[in-house]
């Protein structure tokens, strides 16, 4: 069972490393003078070789976790990781201090891996990065026998979850591992798991009487707002006014709007790099070292920007777009205030968004052959983060108890809906679908200003006519402002759910 409120499960084996002892190397490498909440317990674990899996939010100091105790024990261990972008930032990070570390994967020249197999085989090295599918390689299984390898760490473990936010079917052939290595340790860290989630991960790693250590999901420092989206570039450069001259992240749903809010924001004098998987590799190393080096202000960036990033004073972290999960949420506005310093986290939202991800993970379902129990599965996290977006209540609370956790306060007094500044944000995909069903009714052949006058009941001859030819009562959207309308209707036509008309 697990502690409450991030304290470790109770019955863990003693070890007789005393706190000193794990204390060294964290002040020799790192040169922190004490461990964060829960760390030892995990070091702890990792020491005595008992199985864990251990949920700590981004920033809460997962690596140190399993680092420690493979410097301390003398041995090799493997750390599985999804990204090679991720393997690299931490490994580089390592040997920046001095910690023998190395990783194998499909950008390191020949050379480089023959000489990193060279110091694994011979001992020199403390941890090894790898992916699921080098790692699964009999050539790779067999070399970790001779080691012998102690300890498996898995990165990012949600991804062997159905249920998690970013499934990857790769993740499920570990639950090998523990039959080609039963006296190795297995552990398996994450940093947003859901108790459904972690009795998975639990589960499909075939854990034996794991350590389970979760940490608090709440983080009282930051500033939670979710916003209407009328007009993306004006409200983003806004929020991004507000913190002139400090770190901000902007999350945006696709490649082209990285680099067109990047654009927009560049224009309007602030210091702003895309940052995204098509790029060339040069290029986005220069924009995540610029932004690390705290020579870069703001970087317009897919979901996958942050991962490793290790700065402290992230003031500002928007979403342009809803994510798709609340996990990805959480992970992400997780890269703001890591100081511990008041941070704000904006998301602006449209009822498109849900529209224009779920169309998109229908073609990918569909290019893929995704189970369709997968799809489900995704679907309803992004139904949850709808949701969110969608009740006027606490975010702080409503964040606490998704992860399973209750939220002690009446009023957090750090989100728009405890500050008094919710705006409605109602459910907006009722909005998008009557916007639709508008467009399917007027014969799919006006433009957009012809819609939201029907929309608005706009008091025209066209309108008044084409009501009186329907002859039957009409759903409208009279609160909804003219510009809302007209910017959701735009975002349908770029999630391909509605075609453009000539002239608009």
């Amino acid at each position: 069972m697990e502690g409450d409120h991030g304290r470790p499960v109770s019955g863990e084996r003693p070890v007789a490393w005393p706190l000193e002892a794990l204390l060294e190397p964290v002040r020799r490498y790192w040169g922190y003078e004490s461990l964060r909440p829960l760390q030892e317990a995990a070091i702890r674990a990792g020491l005595s070789r008992r199985d864990s899996l251990v949920v700590l939010p981004t920033g809460g100091g997962k690596s140190l976790c399993y680092q420690v105790p493979a410097e301390l024990a003398g041995g090799t261990d493997v750390v599985v990781s999804p990204l090679i972008s991720l393997m690299k930032d931490q490994v580089d990070a390592l040997r920046a201090c001095g910690y023998p570390a190395a990783a194998l994967h499909s950008g390191v020249a020949p050379a480089e891996a023959a000489r990193t197999l060279r110091e694994m085989t011979a001992g020199r090295l403390r941890l090894i990065f790898v992916a699921p599918e080098r790692l699964l390689t009999e050539r790779f299984l067999e070399m970790a026998a001779r080691l012998p390898v102690r300890a498996f760490a898995i990165d990012e473990a949600h991804c062997i979850s159905q249920w998690g936010h970013d499934f990857r079917p790769e993740y499920r052939q570990l639950a090998s591992l523990k039959r080609r290595f039963p006296e190795a340790s297995i552990h398996a860290y994450t940093a947003t798991a859901t108790e459904r989630v972690r009795a998975d991960i639990t589960e499909q790693l075939q854990l034996r009487d794991p350590a389970v250590l979760v940490g608090v999901f709440d983080r009282p420092n930051l500033i939670y707002r979710v916003v209407p989206r009328i007009d993306a570039h004006h409200q983003v450069s806004e929020v991004v006014r507000r913190h002139q001259g400090e770190a901000v992240i902007v999350y945006c749903l696709s490649r082209r709007e990285t680099e067109e809010m990047a654009a927009h924001l560049a224009a309007s004098g602030f210091q702003a790099e895309p940052y995204h998987a098509g790029l060339e590799p040069e290029r986005r190393h220069r924009t995540q070292e610029a932004f690390s080096e705290e020579k870069l202000d703001v970087v317009c960036a897919t979901v996958a920007f942050g991962m490793g990033i290790d700065r402290s004073d992230v003031r500002c972290v928007v979403h342009a777009t809803m994510p798709k999960s609340i996990e990805g949420y959480q992970q992400e506005t997780g890269r703001a205030g890591r100081d511990g310093l008041e941070a704000e986290c904006v998301l602006f939202y449209s009822g498109a968004d849900f529209l224009r991800w779920e169309a998109l993970m229908q073609r990918s379902a569909d290019e893929a052959e995704v189970a369709p129990e997968v799809r489900a599965a995704a679907v309803e996290l992004l139904e949850r983060m709808r949701r969110y977006c969608g009740t006027p209540l606490c975010r702080h609370r409503m964040l606490s108890e998704y992860f399973g956790q209750e939220y002690p306060a009446e009023s957090c007094n750090a989100c728009d809906v405890c500050l008094g500044e919710a705006e409605g944000v109602e459910d907006a995909t009722v909005a998008a679908q009557k916007i639709l069903s508008c467009i399917a009714r007027t014969g799919e052949r006006f433009g957009v200003t012809h819609i939201v006058d029907v929309l608005a009941g706009a008091q025209t001859e066209a309108v008044r006519r084409w009501r009186h030819e329907q002859q039957s009562t009409y759903a409208l959207l009279r609160d909804t402002p003219r510009k809302l309308l007209t910017s959701m209707i735009y975002q349908l036509v770029d999630a391909n759910l509605v075609d453009r008309t000539p002239g608009d």
